[in-house]
């Protein structure tokens, strides 16, 4: 199961980066890096994931002896939801600024942006 995910995330990823990279609008470009972001997020709960382990609760049913030997590493998830708080963070920033070049050109096609260009 863990290879799937690992596999979906991976996919992800290049779906994200190939939308991102190939379009011209600028919404779609946001898309494609939310999409590359989720597919990131989704490869590091995979990588974290250990078959037969459960989850990190130390309780009277497993003993503290046996403890590191029968537990998931909870780091893993923790950078996962950090990652996804930073990641809508980005996400609101980068439709923020898409929102205020609206107002300012009337068109989110990015070859109009040339004032900064050579």
């Amino acid at each position: 199961m863990a290879q799937i995910s690992l596999a979906t995330g991976f996919l992800l990823i290049l779906i994200g980066f190939y939308g991102a990279l190939t379009q011209r609008n600028l919404m779609r470009m946001i898309v494609g890096f939310t999409i590359a972001d989720s597919g990131v997020n989704l490869v590091i709960v995979a990588i974290g994931y250990m078959h037969g382990r459960t989850a990190p609760i130390i309780d009277s049913t497993l003993p503290a002896g046996e403890a590191p030997a029968r537990i998931i590493d909870p780091v893993p998830q923790a950078l996962v939801l950090t990652a996804i708080v930073i990641g809508v963070g980005v996400t609101a920033l980068m439709l923020a600024y898409a929102y205020k070049l609206y107002q300012a050109k009337r068109t989110l096609d990015i070859s109009t942006f040339t004032e900064l260009k050579w």
